[in-house]
C-alpha cells in the first residue's frame, strides 16, 4: 500500500478519497486554487499545495503543476477523483513519465473509451450492442444532416468527448438541426476543447442504466451490479439508485456480461462504469439495451453501489493501483437492499435549474435515519463556505440505504425534509418533490420524466401565514439580542416586550410584509399580519419553528422548502432610482458567449438576444418584452450575477426584468 498519495481534485470527491486513505493509514496531499484556500479538503489533508488562480484552466487542469506538487511532497501516486483531469490520457502520461502511479486505468484504456465515436466502433467489434447512429470522423454539416435523415427523427446530437449533458441536443425536426448542431459544438468546444459530435437515434422512452466494473493488472474483471440514473434534468443526473427498479434477471445478466466484456476488450484496470441506454417503451427486455459510453473513472454516484454491495470502491482503487489483486471475486459480490443518492445543488429549479452562488450561512444535514435505514452525507463544504462560480455548484450527496426500494425512498424523503441550507438557492424542494412523484415512486422512470413533470416538480407554494408569522417573530428577536435561531427563548426573557407589541417589517420576493408581534403571559407569541397578505391576520405561535438567521435575512424551513425573508435595515437608505428601469440583468455569473442583437434593434418578446455561458453550459437570454435596444453587452464579457446585459429605450415603456 502507498505511504502517501496526492489528490488532483477538490470538494466532495477529494474529501471522500481522504477519508478512505486515512482509514488505510495513507497520508494525503491536497492541491488548491485561490478560491479554495480555506476549503474543507485542504483542511482535511495532511499537506496542501497551492497550484494557481481560481479558473480551472490555471489550476486544476494544470497537470504540470499537479505532478510537480506530487514530486515536491514525496507522494507516490495521484488519485484524479472525477472530472478535471480524471479521463485525460496525456495527464496519465505525465504522471507515469514522472515515475509516479496513476490511480486509475492506463492511458491506452482511457484513449480507447475517451471519444464516444471511437469507443462505439470498438464495442461493435467486441460484440457489445450500440445505439444506431453515425459515429464517423467526417463532420461536415451536410453529411451530418444527411445521416440524421437516414437515422430518422428525433435524433440526439452528442459531443464525442466528455459527458454530463454538455454538448448534447435533441432535435425533433430537420429545420432545427443546423441551429442545434452549432449550439452543441460551441458548448462541447468550451467544455472539452473538442467540437466533434456524433448523431444517434433518440430512444422514445430511454432508461439510463449503468454497470459498475472493476479490473486489476492480473486480467481480472468483475461487475458490482447496476445503477439506474434515469432521473435527469438537462441530461444531468439528479437522483441515482441501485439496483435498477424493474430489473429482470435476464436483462441484468445480459447487461453485466456485456459490461465485463467491454472492460476486458481494453484490458481495463481500476474503477469504471459502462453506461447503457435501455428502451423501456415495452418494459425491460434483454435485447433492448445499447452501449452509450464508458466512464474510465470513479462515478459521482458510486456510493449507492457501495451501499448495496458493502464495498469501499476507493479502497479498491488504492489496492489495485498499488499492485494488489481485486479484493473479491465475482461470486463473492452480493447485492443487498436498495440505495438512493440525491445530488443537492446550489441551483434555482424554478428558473430552469440555473446554477446559483452564495455563502452557506446555515448548513445542517440529518444525522440519523429511520429505523432499518442508514444515511450517508458526502460533502466538501461547511457552514460559512461560499459557492463559487468557478466550479460545479454541488453542495452534497445525500445517500440512504434500506431493505427495499419503498423503505429507502421513504428514508430519502425524510432526510431531505430535515436538510437545512440557507444563504443560496438550493434544489432540496425539487428533490423532495421528485422523490414523492407517483411515477418515480412506482419505478416508472425514464430520462424524460423530469421534463414531463417539471412545472409540478419545481413549483413551490408561497409561505402560509404561520410561516410568515414565525419569520416575524424571528425578525423581532434580532432587535432584542444577538440574532439567534431560537427567538422563543430570547424574546420571552425580554420584560419590556410584554406590554407593547413590536412592529416588524419583512420582505418576501416583491411582497412587503408588516407584522405586529406580542408576547403573551404564557410565553406564546401573538402575531398580527397586515391584510390582504394573510386572511387569518392573527396567529398564535406555540412552538419554535426550524429557522436560520443570516445577514439581513431569515430562512424558515417547512419540510424540504426553505422560505427566505429579507429583513430591511430601518436605518438603511433606500434608493429606488438605483433600479435600472427597462433593463435585462444576468441571472448568474458567466461569459457572454454570443450576441444576436445590436444597439437600435427593435425586438419582440421571447426573441433570443444573447447566449450566456455558465458552468460550461449555454443559457439563452431572451427579450422579456417588445422594445428597442439602447445598449447590449459585448461578446466575451465576463459578467456577475445582476449585471445589466441589455438596456431598452425608455420610451418603449419596458420594465426591469431578470432573465429566466
Amino acid at each position: 500500500m502507498f505511504a502517501k498519495i496526492l489528490i488532483a481534485n477538490r470538494g466532495e470527491i477529494a474529501c471522500r478519497v481522504i477519508r478512505t486513505a486515512r482509514k488505510l493509514g495513507v497520508r494525503t496531499v491536497a492541491v488548491y486554487s485561490d478560491a479554495d484556500t480555506k476549503s474543507l479538503h485542504v483542511e482535511m489533508a495532511d499537506e496542501a499545495v497551492h497550484i494557481g488562480p481560481s479558473p480551472v484552466g490555471e489550476s486544476y487542469l494544470r497537470g504540470d503543476r499537479i505532478v510537480a506538487a506530487a514530486l515536491a511532497t514525496g507522494a507516490e501516486a495521484i488519485h484524479p477523483g472525477y472530472g478535471f483531469l480524471s479521463e485525460n490520457p496525456d495527464f496519465v502520461g505525465q504522471v507515469v513519465a514522472a515515475g509516479l502511479i496513476f490511480i486509475g486505468p492506463s492511458a491506452a484504456s482511457i484513449r480507447a473509451m475517451g471519444l464516444k465515436d471511437a469507443a462505439k466502433r470498438l464495442m461493435e467489434k467486441a460484440g457489445v450492442p450500440v445505439v444506431p447512429g453515425y459515429h464517423g470522423e467526417a463532420q461536415e454539416i451536410v453529411l451530418l444532416a444527411s445521416k440524421a435523415r437516414e437515422i430518422g427523427y428525433p435524433v440526439l446530437i452528442k459531443a464525442r468527448a466528455g459527458g454530463g449533458g454538455k454538448g448534447m441536443r435533441r432535435v425533433e425536426h430537420p429545420d432545427n438541426f443546423s441551429e442545434a448542431l452549432s449550439s452543441a459544438r460551441r458548448e462541447a468546444k468550451a467544455a472539452f476543447g473538442d467540437d466533434h459530435v456524433l448523431v444517434e437515434k433518440y430512444v422514445d422512452k430511454p432508461r439510463h442504466i449503468e454497470v459498475q466494473v472493476f479490473g486489476d493488472s492480473f486480467g481480472n474483471v468483475v461487475h458490482l451490479f447496476e445503477r439506474d440514473c434515469s432521473a435527469q434534468r438537462r441530461h444531468q443526473k439528479v437522483i441515482e439508485e441501485a439496483p435498477a427498479p424493474g430489473m429482470t434477471p435476464a436483462l441484468r445478466k445480459a447487461m453485466t456480461d456485456a459490461a465485463v466484456k467491454a472492460a476486458k476488450a481494453i484490458n481495463y484496470s481500476g474503477a469504471g462504469t459502462i453506461e447503457f441506454i435501455v428502451d423501456a417503451s415495452q418494459g425491460l427486455q434483454a435485447d433492448r439495451f445499447w452501449f452509450m459510453e464508458m466512464n474510465t473513472r470513479l462515478q459521482v454516484e458510486h456510493p449507492v453501489t457501495e451501499m448495496v454491495t458493502g464495498t469501499d470502491l476507493v479502497e479498491w482503487q488504492l489496492r489495485v493501483a498499488s499492485g494488489e489483486k481485486l479484493p473479491k471475486t465475482q461470486s463473492e459480490i452480493a447485492l443487498g437492499g436498495h440505495a438512493f443518492e440525491a445530488r443537492i445543488y446550489a441551483e434555482d429549479a424554478a428558473r430552469g435549474f440555473l446554477p446559483a452562488t452564495g455563502t452557506l450561512h446555515h448548513l445542517k444535514f440529518p444525522e440519523t435515519a429511520p429505523e432499518g435505514a442508514s444515511i450517508r452525507i458526502e460533502t466538501g463544504v461547511r457552514a460559512g463556505d461560499a459557492i463559487s462560480p468557478y466550479y460545479d455548484p454541488m453542495i452534497a450527496k445525500l445517500v440512504v440505504h434500506a431493505k427495499d426500494r419503498k423503505a429507502a425512498l421513504e428514508a430519502l424523503g425524510e432526510a431531505l425534509s430535515r436538510t437545512e441550507i440557507a444563504g443560496s438557492t438550493v434544489n432540496t424542494a425539487f428533490l423532495a418533490a421528485l422523490a414523492a412523484d407517483p411515477d418515480f415512486c412506482a419505478g416508472n422512470v425514464d430520462t424524460g420524466l423530469i421534463g414531463r413533470h417539471q412545472p409540478a416538480l419545481t413549483e413551490v407554494a408561497p409561505p402560509n401565514g404561520e410561516t410568515v408569522a414565525a419569520a416575524a417573530v424571528a425578525a423581532s428577536s434580532a432587535g432584542v439580542s444577538p440574532p439567534t435561531d431560537d427567538p422563543w427563548s430570547s424574546l420571552a426573557g425580554y420584560a419590556h416586550f410584554h406590554s407593547v407589541a413590536r412592529r416588524t417589517r419583512l420582505k418576501f420576493g416583491e411582497d412587503d410584509i408588516l407584522a405586529k408581534v406580542s408576547v403573551r403571559p404564557d410565553g406564546h407569541f401573538q402575531v398580527a399580519l397586515d391584510t390582504p397578505y394573510d386572511s387569518a391576520n392573527s396567529h398564535d405561535l406555540r412552538a419554535a419553528p426550524r429557522l436560520a438567521h443570516w445577514p439581513g435575512h431569515i430562512t424558515v424551513f417547512e419540510g424540504a422548502v426553505g422560505y427566505t425573508f429579507a429583513v430591511p435595515d430601518p436605518l438603511a437608505r433606500t434608493d429606488e432610482a438605483a433600479a435600472a428601469s427597462g433593463s435585462l440583468r444576468a441571472p448568474m455569473p458567466g461569459l457572454v458567449k454570443l450576441v444576436r442583437a445590436a444597439k437600435g434593434d427593435a425586438v419582440i418578446r421571447g426573441q433570443p438576444l444573447l447566449i450566456l455561458e455558465a458552468m460550461k453550459m449555454e443559457h439563452t437570454i431572451a427579450a422579456p418584452h417588445d422594445g428597442v435596444i439602447a445598449e447590449i453587452a459585448t461578446e466575451g464579457a465576463q459578467v456577475t450575477d445582476g449585471t445589466v446585459l441589455v438596456r431598452f429605450v425608455e420610451e418603449q415603456g419596458a420594465s426591469t426584468a431578470v432573465a429566466g
